[in-house]
């Protein structure tokens, strides 16, 4: 370890947590030979405290023994890691304000949120204090802030990065994610967190009506624009909406079966700690401490029922084209009423490829108002490589921010 505090020079973001200021040289050279990134304070790194968001954590965890596999394969690539970043407690929120070390800025639209819980490592990357950070996806904690600040994001398939080393928020839904400014930074990552895939070719895509009814009118030519660039490139395009049931019953679904998974992941140790939660984060909390086991394995067979249902209607070779959260980013005093608003109508679209624990893409555009916005692609489980390179050619070719060759609008967002 080389300690060259403080680092970056200047935190003017609030991306840092205070005890993540540190960097770590790679430890071989590789494909990502002279990047930075950063790690959000859920992954552990040799040696220090991984905090998850919240004090009460920080102190009474150990330092961890050894590197997270994500943080592993990036340093054995050649990145030098440059700091861990802000979370929402213990990570359950995706509007990305912590009581006890802040609401991130964004440095893409200054007066709103980042969206979390991914929210130091987005607000990170946004600013340029790193090319690429670490984050995780259990309800839209990477997908959201993707979107909100302008930036290449996905969530993976359930399970296809280790969650050895990681601190869980629901480990039914957690998956290791990564955020990136530029596409092909995004894209270089993508063997060395997710290994080798199969070619796929994609025979279809399905526009998700229902996604676009639960999302600001602002999404609308954005979506419509990639569904064309998608057509354009040979795969035909047919309206759908989400299978079996409606997409409050797959919001309802998710919230009850990851809100029991977390409370049984985490119940002994709030009980026992007692810890300082930011009202929102400590009503979620006592709301799964309530959840039944009746209840429970009731939302947990519909979970699988609806998980496969969508795994069918995409089968191996379709894919499904939605926005990646409700609306921009939130303004920074928006008040409670209109954050728990935007927080379940997100749930509705993000819930489909958490229930599934299929990978979804989310690329940044500029919209019509100046302000960022995510549209994604969803595909089968395992098809991650696949998405990821579709979705970086569909941004070249439609201008999206982080693109080589951006329209005149995004490039402007982008400097």
């Amino acid at each position: 370890m080389s300690a060259t505090p403080p680092l970056p020079p200047e935190d003017a973001v609030g991306a840092w947590v205070p005890h993540g200021r540190f960097q770590l040289d790679p430890s071989a050279s590789g494909v990502l030979d002279g990047l930075r990134f950063a790690a959000k304070d859920l992954f552990d790194v040799a040696d220090h405290v991984t905090g998850a968001g919240n004090p009460a954590w920080l102190a009474s965890h150990a330092p961890a023994r050894a590197h997270s596999p994500a943080v592993a394969a990036m340093l054995d690539a050649g990145a030098t890691l440059v700091g861990k970043t802000v979370t929402d407690e213990l990570a359950y929120s995706i509007h990305g304000d912590n009581l006890h070390y802040g609401a991130p800025h964004n440095t893409r639209a200054p007066d709103r949120v980042t969206g979390g819980s991914s929210s130091g490592s987005a607000a990170a990357v946004a600013a340029g204090l790193c090319d690429v950070a670490l984050g995780t996806d259990t309800g839209g904690s990477t997908r959201v802030p993707a979107s909100y600040c302008g930036l290449w994001g996905l969530r993976t398939t359930h399970g296809r990065i280790p969650a050895q080393g990681l601190v869980p928020l629901s480990p039914m839904f957690d998956t290791a994610t990564w955020l990136a400014r530029d596409a092909d930074v995004f894209a270089r990552v993508a063997p060395v967190l997710l290994g080798a895939e199969p070619e796929r070719n994609w025979e279809g895509a399905l526009l998700l009506a229902d996604t676009q009814e639960e999302a600001d009118a602002a999404f609308l030519p954005l979506i419509d624009g990639v569904a064309a660039a998608v057509a354009a490139l040979g795969i035909p395009v047919q309206g759908a909406r989400a299978p079996e049931s409606s997409l409050e019953t797959w919001r309802q679904t998710y919230i009850t079966v990851s809100a029991w998974d977390a409370w049984r992941t985490h119940g002994d140790w709030i009980t026992r700690q007692r810890p300082a939660f930011a009202p929102a984060v400590e009503s979620r909390w006592r709301a799964a401490a309530a959840i039944g086991a009746d209840v429970a394995a009731q939302a947990d067979a519909l979970r699988e029922r609806l998980r496969a249902a969508l795994r069918a209607q995409l089968g191996e070779t379709r894919l499904a084209i939605l926005p990646s959260a409700s609306s921009a980013a939130l303004r920074r005093d928006a008040q409670p009423d209109t954050v728990d608003q935007a927080r379940m109508r997100t749930f509705r679209m993000t819930s489909l490829a958490g229930i599934a624990g299929l990978p979804q893409v989310s690329i940044p555009f500029l919209g019509a108002d100046g302000l960022p916005y995510g549209v994604s692609i969803m595909g089968p489980a395992g098809s991650d490589q696949a998405l990821i390179r579709l979705a970086c050619e569909l941004g070249r070719r439609l201008g999206a921010l982080g693109t080589a060759a951006p329209t005149n609008r995004n490039e402007a967002m982008a400097q």
